[in-house]
């Protein structure tokens, strides 16, 4: 059974990811720095900096939100960026953060199912996304669409949640993500339900060895998984063959 935000509603996984996202988009970039005390800028970074040496053109930002990814890839020096997501909210205001840098020029934030992706096939030289591939209705139906569209020899790059394995560190981000986290994100973002939903989406999420597995399945090759910060987050890559 997927694992939603709304456990009383009937919609899809889609719809309420994408209602979620519009109710908690004008406080979504606040409370990702704070939830991570700013940890997820440096993923980010982290992330980005492994493309550089393939100096990707034209790139994808899956799951796009506000846009934050798409703006840490300009240090590749891209010709374009595409960022989609289904959130009108979070495109919204990803869209004033563009005209506000002066760059919505080269990143263009566009309204996507990231499991229908409205791009030709071999369309761009790197496909990316950050805390996205989570939310996928169906995960391996999204990569396969990812594998689509990057181009013979281009590079997919996920970023995304995973659980510690360690102790006691497995134990101490277990209370933080069950119990402090909804509480800092019912307060500040007024819905109850979107820090409930993201433990339990993370919890429920195949990550590591797992994840590899569907990412090759979807047609990936030279996968790797790279854990950050004592496993709160991985960084994922794959090559599609020439």
């Amino acid at each position: 059974m997927a694992v939603v935000p709304y456990k009383d509603k009937d919609t899809s996984k889609r719809e309420q990811v994408a209602e979620m996202f519009d109710n908690i988009s004008p406080k979504y970039d606040l409370l990702n720095h704070l939830l991570s005390a700013g940890v997820d800028i440096y993923w980010r970074k982290k992330a980005i900096r492994l493309l550089k040496p393939e100096a990707p053109k034209r790139l994808l930002d899956i799951a796009t939100g506000t846009g934050d990814f798409a703006i840490e890839a300009l240090k590749l020096n891209p010709e374009k960026i595409v960022g989609v997501d289904i959130s009108e909210g979070m495109l919204s205001v990803g869209r004033e953060k563009m005209k506000k840098l002066g760059v919505d020029h080269i990143i263009e934030m566009r309204s996507g199912d990231s499991e229908k992706l409205p791009f030709a096939d071999n369309d761009f030289d790197a496909v990316i996304v950050s805390f996205g591939v989570r939310n996928f209705e169906n995960l391996l139906r999204g990569l396969t669409d990812m594998h689509r569209v990057t181009r013979p020899g281009g590079t997919c790059l996920v970023l995304e949640f995973s659980k510690p394995r360690l102790f006691p560190f497995k134990q101490f981000y277990s209370f933080y993500s069950n119990t402090i986290l909804p509480l800092i994100g019912r307060m500040i973002s007024k819905d109850p339900s979107a820090y409930t939903y993201l433990p339990e989406s993370v919890q429920a999420f195949p990550d590591g060895p797992d994840f590899l597995r569907i990412f090759e399945q979807a047609g990936f090759t030279n996968t790797r998984w790279i854990p950050l910060t004592f496993g709160i987050c991985s960084i994922y890559i794959g090559k599609k063959s020439r």
